[in-house]
């Protein structure tokens, strides 16, 4: 079987300037002539971390191309909740802008392009749903045709404005968190999914909750504390960063079918 092709690239965000944003495309083989789908991968708070690369891994052996870009080493951002930006809708061009670098490739297909993100990259993933960003971001090219979040702070929607999920583009969802994550209260998962189902539109919005796991539970690294103002609904406060293998590898079998089933039918 022939190893997947890894280039380094680096590209603007969509909303321009002079940033450039950094990013690992890997293109699985795929026979002369055809076009593969491709998945843009939004890192957490604390920036390329491992996950993204757990995941691609997986994609890439489905057929599936990714594009796991860095949104901090352009801002010269330090890692970790008290460096990053004030919000994450500060970064979603920077989503689009790794949406254009794909279409731009001759091996990707244009229609079937997804993005998924863990955490702040996760809430990246979902505001890209949302036709006022899609619409301002996309340019000529079309919306994201799938968004895939991992526990992406799942209490702030409806309340922080920024964060509105109203006026999505239709295109499938889906959400995995953890029940143990404390960002969160249990049941926060299909408490938004269910909201989400209720704001009406067309498109599917899927829920994955894995019992005993926390926030980055797919994050195959020690056990870290960290302290974020987003956490405990909010309030603030330490957040256990632990890995849990059972709910690691399920939520990668969940992501791959989803991306393989909503991309071929995108296409």
């Amino acid at each position: 079987m022939s190893l997947p092709r890894t280039a380094y690239v680096s590209f603007p965000p969509s909303s321009g300037g002079d940033l450039r944003i950094a990013g690992k495309l890997t293109l699985p083989e795929t026979p002369a002539g055809t076009k593969l789908p491709a998945v843009v991968i939004c890192h957490g708070s604390d920036g390329v971390d491992g996950r993204g690369e757990f995941h691609a891994g997986a994609l890439n052996a489905a057929g599936i191309a990714t594009l796991e870009i860095d949104m901090w080493s352009a801002r010269g951002t330090a890692r970790g909740a008290a460096a990053r930006p004030r919000s994450p809708a500060e970064t979603v061009p920077d989503a689009f802008g790794a949406r254009q670098c794909l279409t731009a490739q001759p091996e990707i297909d244009p229609a079937r392009i997804g993005v998924m993100g863990f955490s702040w990259g996760g809430v990246v993933t979902l505001l890209c749903a949302t036709r006022r960003f899609a619409d301002a971001c996309r340019r000529e090219t079309p919306a994201f045709a799938a968004h895939a979040a991992f526990y992406p702070v799942c209490w702030a929607y409806g309340v922080v404005p920024a964060l509105d999920l109203t006026g999505r583009t239709g295109a499938p969802i889906l959400v995995q968190t953890g029940e143990a994550d404390t960002y969160d209260t249990p049941g926060a998962g299909e408490r938004l999914a269910q909201r989400l189902r209720a704001d009406g539109g067309t498109g599917e919005i899927a829920h994955i909750a894995y019992p005993g796991a926390g926030h980055g539970f797919d994050r195959d690294r020690p056990t870290q504390i960290i302290t974020d103002p987003f956490s405990h609904e909010g309030q603030g406060g330490q957040v256990e960063m632990a890995f849990h293998p059972q709910a690691a590898e399920a939520s990668r079998t969940a992501l791959v079918d989803f991306f393989r089933r909503t991309l071929a039918a995108a296409g």
